[in-house]
């Protein structure tokens, strides 16, 4: 054993990665330093850096020495259970130093992983995370908090050169890697997003970034916002934007409706992209906007003229929409399963239509990020959690628990199934008030009143299959009568078999008909009298 340590103390010093201290900023962000000579029009402007937070330098970092001096401890240590590695590399980053370790032949990562307790023991820090696979590399990741956290201002992402060259409408500005890069994805090949994780641990930071982001990439002509927010303080600071759909919801039977109207909107959209032979809302604005080009606007095909006068408006661009839910579990808790279903169809189809889902939650159990849920939103986020189990729930994997709070996270991207570990950009609620009134001074709000309205209050389309949110009476109502006068029976199987639909749904129907007095109450034989006559035949 001491001739073995003797050989660790003696090996050549790891790799030292260079730190990252600047970010490569924009040509926008450039520009802006600049002193304007004349105002720009307030209609044609995206809102400014400058009214963001400038990030404060660096500090807290482990020196070259101390990276040294840990890398020796950490083989030290581990050699003291038997488990022989060299430190072939460390890569000191804004708030981790990742440790990359070769381990010798024989030794496996989960030999590692569950020694992660007494690696933070030995190295007095919070907490140590286990990386066993690091893509494109053989070596087991070490993460360790550094000393002093460097903080990510929102700023520095949206002035970076990553997010201005990402062309797209929809960019989400989340943070940096752990190496200090700027982490920018595009919502639209996510499609969708799961954010959760426990009070505290940055999640409605991140939401506020991610809507800044949004904000400060398109106009709202490119991309329109539904925020529902029951807890009724997060999101009503962006009450007034004319970038708003409709005022933030915070009644929960109108963030139903209001996705009911999302499902009419989409099923809207398709039938349209099929109408002008396009398969996604990019190639059919580029069609309208070529059609336009040649002074040759197309028409609505589906408008139904009053009077002969009437002619068919012209079609013009669809802009994205992006629905924002700022906490998923007390929606389910009180619209549960109507919300689920809509959800799920959101997140099955509206992907190619330009409707896009950023669900937000602080308690990630099983019955509020339903199976249906999360097989239909492969992208998430997950902030520290309280135990193994709520990161299996999240991302189906261990991990979360060992995050440090504040901003840290995992993000799962699509198509992949290693979580990219990201330091969340902090946004102050000064810096989103600043942003806000700017926005609300080039243009007022652009309503739309019929969102979260009822079916009896609005023209929402009737989504088949899904049950109404404000009326009691099943869509399935009639059909189930004209069959029990029909055929003269009225079991609740009957029902159910005839209509294909569940047990407590088609028991509902027949307590509803008794309760209409189209049919008798259950005898003692389990049978029941059908009251009504039989509908008149048809001519």
């Amino acid at each position: 054993v001491r001739t073995q340590q003797k050989k660790v103390r003696d090996r050549p010093p790891p790799r030292i990665e260079p730190v990252i201290s600047k970010v490569e900023t924009s040509a926008r962000a450039e520009a802006e330093r600049q002193e304007p000579l004349f105002e720009m029009p307030a209609e044609s402007a995206l809102p400014p850096l400058n009214l963001l937070d400038q990030p404060t330098p660096s500090q807290g970092r482990y020196s070259e020495a101390t990276l040294e001096a840990m890398s020796r401890q950490v083989e030290l240590k581990l050699l003291d259970f038997n488990i022989q590695v060299d430190v072939v590399a460390v890569n000191p980053g804004p708030v981790i130093t990742r440790f990359e370790l070769q381990p010798a032949p024989g030794v496996k990562g989960s030999q590692i992983s569950n020694l992660s307790k007494d690696l933070a023991r030995s190295l007095s820090v919070v907490s140590v995370r286990v990386v066993d696979v690091i893509p494109g590399k053989s070596v087991i990741g070490l993460e360790i908090p550094n000393t002093s956290r460097e903080l990510v201002t929102l700023s520095e992402i949206l002035s970076s050169k990553e997010y201005e060259e990402l062309h797209s409408t929809t960019v989400l500005g989340l943070g940096k890697d752990i190496s200090g890069h700027p982490v920018v994805m595009d919502l639209s090949r996510m499609p969708h997003l799961l954010v959760a994780g426990t009070t505290g641990s940055g999640k409605s930071v991140a939401i506020n970034a991610m809507i800044l982001s949004l904000l400060y990439k398109s106009p709202p002509k490119k991309i329109r916002l539904i925020m529902i927010d029951p807890k009724m303080l997060e999101l009503s600071v962006y009450e007034g934007i004319p970038h708003l759909l409709t005022p933030v919801v915070t009644d929960m039977k109108e963030a139903a409706n209001a996705l009911r109207w999302c499902v009419s909107e989409m099923e809207r959209r398709y039938r349209l992209m099929a109408t002008l032979g396009v398969r996604n809302i990019n190639g059919y604005n580029k069609k309208i906007n070529e059609a336009a080009s040649r002074r040759q606007p197309l028409t609505d095909p589906f408008h139904t003229p009053v009077d002969d006068e009437d002619e068919a408006p012209a079609l013009e661009e669809l802009p994205y929409i992006v629905i924002l839910i700022d906490e998923l579990a007390d929606m389910m808790m009180t619209v549960g399963k109507k919300v689920e279903e809509l959800i799920a169809r959101l997140a099955q189809k509206a992907r190619a239509s330009g409707v896009h889902l950023i669900l937000a939650t602080q308690r990630p159990s099983v019955d509020v990020i339903t199976g249906l849920i999360k097989a239909n939103i492969p992208c998430r986020i997950a902030f520290q959690v309280s135990s193994k189990v709520d990161s299996r729930t999240i991302l189906d994997q261990m991990g979360a628990e060992n995050l440090l709070g504040n901003g840290d996270m995992l993000f799962l991207p699509p198509g992949t199934s290693v979580p990219i570990r990201v330091h969340g950009a902090f946004v102050d609620d000064h810096e989103v008030h600043k942003v806000v009134e700017n926005i609300k001074s080039r243009g007022g709000p652009n309503y739309m009143n019929d969102i979260t309205l009822d079916q009896g209050g609005g023209d929402v389309a009737p989504i088949p299959g899904l049950e109404p949110v404000s009326d009691d009476v099943d869509p399935l109502y009639d059909e189930a009568v004209r069959i029990v006068t029909e055929t003269r029976k009225t079991s609740i199987s009957y029902i159910q078999r005839r209509l294909k639909i569940g047990y407590n749904r088609a028991a509902r129907i027949v307590e509803e008909m008794e309760a209409s007095g189209l049919v008798g109450p259950l005898e003692a034989n389990g049978s029941r009298e059908i009251l009504a006559g039989p509908p008149p035949p048809v001519d």
